[in-house]
């Protein structure tokens, strides 16, 4: 995980030594981290002081690892994938947090490699997203179950291993029930949830629900429920929508508003394979919902215009809190949009659209203003990251 460092002024290190000497204690004796936040907590209290932290959180569209892909990637010792993202990798790990939809189960070579109707992905695509900054992957999506129970159980066992977080599919009943909750050493905590609307016709075998989180009104609104109680934010994936339709039906927009209604923070959409709008909605409470319907592609071999640009949405969550009582709000939202290039099914790299030449998208600057303008036509105020 991606940490900001945070300087304290001169004159905030002189009243931190005042309060000290006012609390009676050594401050020798404030060796670690957690050390740290408990004494400053036990401060803020005694002088009823009003503290803010923040921190940045990225999220990016599909990995849909389709044959030309994996084959681009192949070494002679396996698969390498960390060059096709080498010119978006600086702005993956720039943030606190980074989250991926990894739309394929990386049940690894061992199970035999598939593409489309049927994925499955090396091992390594985890690997890659992990040396490029990715903190956490969602996997419900409707292609969660294309090659069974031992893919997801391959894929888990993988994550596990490179000590990446998941959410979505789930080695058993109390894998599920196990909000994914994550610390940030700035005091915010972020709770992932993830479902899906379907998974391509194929059920899930008896008895095993918790292989695949389908979206379910009554289990979102629990699981919402519990993951306001253990964590300051909740980011909620859903894999839904029309595939190739760049605006969101009225089934998205009826979901995600009963989604903020529920109380969640950021609402991540997926599926459509296209970049669709964001905008903020207004949940029941008041509390405004970050929403992006969907992200389109990151990395793919789909050879449709539209489906060769996605993007990486960034924002802030800040955290002000006065002895008891803490305020989160979600802030700043900002956008990376991005070209899948390749040719002739080889080479493939995902390159930032402000970057972008002729020689790799004739008209690239039209294009990327066509682009800006698509995203940004419900939230004018939405930022483009261009350096």
């Amino acid at each position: 995980m991606k940490y900001k460092v945070i300087s304290i002024v001169p004159a905030m290190l002189l009243m931190l030594l005042v309060l000290v000497s006012c609390a009676g204690q050594n401050i020798e004796s404030v060796q670690t981290a957690e050390d740290h936040v408990a004494y400053n907590s036990a401060i803020q209290k005694k002088q009823n002081i009003k503290m803010e932290t923040s921190i940045t959180v990225a999220a990016i569209g599909d990995m849909l690892i389709h044959a030309p892909v994996y084959r681009d990637a192949k070494t002679e010792d396996g698969y390498d994938f960390t060059p096709m993202l080498h010119q978006v990798k600086q702005y993956l790990q720039a943030p606190t947090v980074t989250i991926a939809n990894q739309e394929t189960m990386i049940g690894g070579e061992a199970l035999g490699l598939s593409t489309y109707p049927q994925f499955n992905s090396p091992f390594e695509v985890g690997d890659a997203l992990k040396a490029v900054g990715v903190d956490a992957v969602t996997l419900a999506n409707n292609h969660t179950l294309d090659r069974g129970e031992e893919a997801i159980q391959r894929a888990i066992a993988h994550w596990e291993t490179i000590d990446m977080m998941y959410t979505g599919a789930y080695k058993d009943e109390e894998d599920q029930k196990h909000i994914r909750v994550q610390e940030t050493e700035e005091g915010i905590s972020l709770a992932y949830l993830s479902y899906t609307y379907g998974t391509n016709g194929i059920p899930t075998p008896a008895g095993k629900d918790y292989l695949v989180n389908r979206i379910d009104r009554e289990k979102i609104a629990e699981d919402i429920a519990v993951a306001k109680e253990r964590a300051d934010a909740v980011i909620v994936s859903l894999h839904f929508g029309t595939e190739n339709e760049r605006m969101p039906n009225e089934e998205q927009k009826e979901l995600a508003q009963y989604t903020a209604d529920l109380g969640a923070d950021v609402i991540i959409g997926h599926h459509p394979h296209v970049l669709q709008p964001v905008e903020w909605l207004t949940g029941e409470n008041g509390k405004r919902t970050l929403v992006a319907y969907s992200l389109g592609n990151f990395l793919s071999s789909q050879q449709e215009y539209y489906q060769r640009i996605g993007g990486m949405l960034q924002f802030s969550i800040r955290k002000t809190s006065q002895v008891d009582e803490a305020q989160v709000t979600v802030e700043e939202p900002a956008f990376l949009p991005t070209f899948m290039s390749y040719t002739d099914f080889k080479d493939y790299q995902v390159l930032p659209m402000f970057d972008l030449t002729n020689k790799e998208l004739a008209g690239a600057s039209n294009a990327y203003e066509a682009i800006k303008a698509h995203l940004s036509q419900w939230m004018p105020e939405l930022q483009f990251i261009e350096e």
